[in-house]
């Protein structure tokens, strides 16, 4: 585009100024000399020449203008204004509707035996009978309110942790609300963990540790010790309130040596909801994208503690390629996302001939978040040159998370399904910690720095 000052730009706007004239009169001018004197007087050859003067004179601007516009081509474009500083995302929103739902609906119990309990049931807006403090689910809030940082007093983490020690079982450890009085390793683990992020001394905790090896054995938990959910939950809880335990490089290593290869996913080997096939299953076991995202995040924690050999860290690396294996395009909505359900049977530890039963609900896509955003699972894409897997997976595995909430809290849904019966955990808390973790991880990885600006 010619600079307005250019020759070219002076002398179009010269033509469309004076050029229309000048033409115009030329020809009125030479029109009234050349027309013969039989035209019926002066002032019809005056009319005629005035009218293909000012005919020339108009074409004569017009063409001129045409020849404006082609000249000095597009209109030059403004810089945009600045950008206004972005508005809060959703999410603080949603943290903060959280937040206040469990200050709203925390129970606060003064047992005659263990003292005043604060905490919450296994479910929020539980309506079945008093609403009493569980310790899995209290657990669980504790995380929540850790998680959240709150500045106000609603709820005191002091309480939470105090109330934790009182639903200590008599004989040492904590058990899920069904699971009776015997002390179980998966919720004594999870519990650790809580009261030890919590800032408990070890010192107190150790003699809860060595009750929870001491009691997951497979001699005397062989059921425990054959499941991935609940090895893998024994992993994290002893990670973090006893990273020296001994019995941890024995999980990691009976986790390794549970995993399955895939021939429809390259052989790379992944997960079944159980490390040892039952001698009768008439079907072998399945893979599944639950319990490889539960392996890969307690191997990838156990290598940060640990360190990790060869062996650990291929099945490791095997298992998030194997997740970002998943051949579906939809990754908000495939297959690897269902949410799932298990049960844990033991016998009943006073009656043989009965089982102890733990119906156990799976939030997968919170699951797939956290194994797809550990260090390692970030350091195989870039490897692999799967970043842009990676990302679609993660992303859309994110959204699945978003989608299964209101106001902060998540619903409980297998595959989508409405809720049939009173059985049915509506809100369970655990979920509700699992969705809250899930999503502020996923933030933190997206958040860029404005390079523009300097924070003071």
């Amino acid at each position: 585009m010619p600079p307005d000052g250019s020759p070219p730009a002076r002398f179009v706007g010269w033509l469309g100024r004076f050029g229309c004239v000048a033409a115009g009169y030329a020809v009125f001018q030479f029109l009234f000399e050349v027309l013969p004197d039989s035209i019926d007087g002066e002032p019809a050859k005056y009319l005629i020449a005035g009218l293909s003067g000012l005919a020339t004179a108009g074409m004569t601007w017009l063409a001129a203008a045409l020849l404006r516009a082609r000249t000095a081509g597009p209109a030059p474009l403004t810089a945009p204004a600045p950008p206004a500083p972005n508005a809060p995302g959703p999410l603080p929103q949603v943290f903060t509707s959280a937040y206040d739902t469990l200050a709203a609906q925390v129970a606060v119990v003064d047992d005659p035996v263990r003292g005043r309990l604060v905490g919450w049931p296994h479910s929020l807006q539980e309506l079945d009978g008093p609403v009493r403090p569980t310790s899995l689910a209290t657990a669980y809030g504790l995380h929540i309110v850790l998680d959240l940082g709150v500045a106000d007093g609603r709820l005191h983490t002091g309480d939470l942790i105090d109330t934790l020690w009182r639903l200590r079982l008599q004989g040492g450890g904590w058990s899920a609300r069904s699971q009776g009085s015997v002390a179980r390793p998966e919720v004594t683990a999870m519990v650790l963990g809580a009261l030890a992020r919590a800032g408990a001394s070890r010192e107190r905790l150790a003699d809860e540790v060595a009750r929870c090896e001491a009691g997951f054995t497979p001699e005397l938990d062989a059921t425990g010790r054959a499941l991935t959910h609940v090895v893998t939950t024994v992993m994290r809880g002893l990670l973090r309130a006893a990273p020296d335990a001994p019995i941890l490089p024995l999980l990691r290593e009976a986790l390794v040596d549970g995993a399955l290869s895939d021939p429809q996913r390259q052989h790379r080997r992944c997960w079944s909801h159980r490390l040892s096939p039952l001698p009768w299953a008439a079907h072998p076991a399945q893979p599944s994208a639950l319990h490889t995202a539960q392996a890969v995040v307690a191997l990838d924690r156990a290598a940060r503690v640990l360190g990790e050999g060869p062996v650990e860290r291929s099945a490791r690396e095997d298992g998030v390629r194997w997740l970002l294996a998943c051949p579906a395009t939809a990754h908000d909505s495939c297959v690897d996302l269902a949410n799932l359900r298990e049960e844990v049977r033991r016998r009943h530890p006073d009656d043989s001939s009965h089982h102890e039963v733990l119906n156990v609900r799976h939030f997968t896509a919170s699951w797939i978040v956290r194994a797809l955003l550990t260090p390692g699972a970030q350091e195989i894409a870039r490897q692999d040159g799967l970043e842009e897997a990676w990302r679609e997976q993660l992303n859309g595995a994110a959204a699945a998370v978003w989608a299964a909430q209101t106001d902060g809290i998540w619903s409980w849904s297998r595959d989508g399904s409405t809720f049939t019966t009173t059985e049915e955990m509506r809100q369970p808390i655990w979920m509700t910690y699992q969705g809250l973790s899930a999503l502020r991880a996923h933030a933190v990885w997206m958040y860029q720095p404005d390079t523009r600006t300097r924070l003071l």
